[in-house]
């Protein structure tokens, strides 16, 4: 539990610094972006990797080596002078995340069982909302007082913390015999990050330039490689049987779009209200708590929900209030205030709380208990892979619609025009699901 505090804190923390980040690195737009899209592309690019590495090689192994690697990422950037070498480390801290979130996950869907378990990943799911919600507030703090580097040195003070636990955790063997599918690890990583170049250096080298269109082409390429490849592998690292798994292809949906709204909001919602609105970093992250406070007291009541209603209206529930919440967006200008911020604000973290953890319990109770790791591997990947997708594309959208300046009247209209894109992805998603677990029968 305490190692799942540190990861949304630290997408938080980077959120509230970055205005910090770009004025004290002297760094531009797009390259300021990476410091959280870098973080989020190693975190989704290697989630199923590190899911199957802990299947073969052991759950407790592979989180105790996730944890170290984030921590000494997290060490790095408290000293980092310059952006380029800021994003490789963030980077890197990704994949550590990516590796403690798998074992963690697997670790408790062995220990846990029945109903102890939907209860296990509802605690899970309030722990991640507590770092998302206090995250922005208790980064807008450290910036303020300690400068942007704090909100690196704090969460790697809780990994160092959380290492030094590590061996009370129970010893779970890897599976004999299987192996990891290192092909199918190094297309779907390197296809993911030539898409998040691509969609991230868009607005500045032009969507029509070789760079981009290369990238694009290249990792759909791969794409379609991977496919390929994982069909013909003896222990393929994406099992695409779990795809023809309705309700596991459902509630990976369900998941990945809560995550592709709420997590650009809060990167970039802190920019807009500091560079527009007026606030400081502190404010700014108090005002976000109409936010991200939803998310902390109410996955319990969403895990107790989903044992009194049919699973299917928790779930597309969940992605219709938040998508309400999201079209609500358009109302934000210049003058807000927090009266006026509060209903969407409550409704997009509403909808993400009451299904926080939730999901990932119910996710993997849809499999056999030998694919836990893979199962929570590919269940985290999508919803990362979406959630790191739509940072991209809201961030290239941004900087398209305001210039590449996130100031004034054209981040309003570019922040709407957000809002409402996300909505209508929101919709689509909340049919689907509608759809898949009617189908799943």
């Amino acid at each position: 539990m305490l190692s799942a505090l540190t990861i949304p804190l630290t997408i938080t923390g980077a959120s509230v610094a970055l205005p910090d980040i770009a004025a004290d690195l002297d760094a531009g737009l797009a390259a300021t972006q990476w410091v959280v899209n870098g973080y989020n592309a190693g975190f989704a690019g290697f989630l199923v990797l590190t899911g199957s590495l802990a299947d073969v090689l052991g759950r407790r192994r592979i989180f105790a080596c996730g944890v170290a690697l984030f921590c000494a990422s997290g060490l790095i950037s408290t000293v980092a002078d310059d952006i380029l070498l800021l994003n490789a480390v963030r980077a890197l801290g990704g994949v550590g995340a990516a590796a403690a979130t798998t074992g963690m996950s697997s670790i408790l869907a062995a220990v846990f069982e029945g109903p102890a378990r939907g209860r296990a990943f509802g605690l899970l799911g309030s722990v991640l909302g507590a770092g998302l919600a206090f995250g922005p507030t208790v980064s807008g703090l450290l910036v303020q007082v300690l400068g942007w580097r704090a909100v690196f040195a704090v969460p790697a003070a809780i990994a160092g913390l959380v290492l030094l636990m590590t061996p009370l955790l129970p010893r779970i063997p890897g599976e004999r015999g299987r192996r990891v599918d290192w092909p199918g690890a190094a297309l779907f990583t390197t296809a993911l990050l030539l898409l998040i170049f691509a969609l991230n250096e868009g607005p500045a080298l032009g969507f029509g330039s070789p760079p981009v269109v290369g990238g694009f082409v290249v990792a759909a390429v791969l794409g379609v490689a991977l496919v390929l490849v994982e069909r013909r592998t003896a222990d393929p690292m994406f099992d695409l049987g779990l795809l023809t798994n309705r309700r596991f292809l459902a509630l990976a949906l369900a998941a990945g779009t809560l995550m592709a709204v709420l997590v650009p909001l809060v990167v970039y919602l802190p920019s807009y209200l500091i560079s527009v609105v007026g606030l400081d970093a502190g404010q700014a992250g108090v005002w976000l708590l109409m936010l991200t406070v939803p998310s902390v007291f109410l996955p319990s009541a969403g895990a107790a929900l989903a044992r009194r209603v049919p699973t299917v209206v928790v779930v597309a529930g969940s992605v219709a209030v938040t998508g309400t919440g999201a079209l609500l967006l358009v109302t934000v200008g210049p003058s807000s205030t927090p009266l006026r911020l509060l209903v969407p604000f409550v409704l997009i973290g509403t909808g993400v709380g009451l299904s926080n953890g939730v999901l990932d319990g119910l996710a993997i109770s849809t499999v056999r208990p030998e694919q836990a790791g893979t199962a929570a591997g590919m269940f985290n990947t999508a919803r990362l892979a979406t959630e790191t997708i739509a940072l991209a594309v809201v961030g290239a959208l941004l900087a398209s619609l305001s210039g590449s300046r996130l100031e004034g009247p054209a981040f309003t209209g570019a922040l709407h025009a957000t809002g409402l894109a996300l909505a209508a992805f929101a919709a689509a998603s909340t049919a689907c699901v509608v759809v898949l677990f009617r189908r799943s029968r």
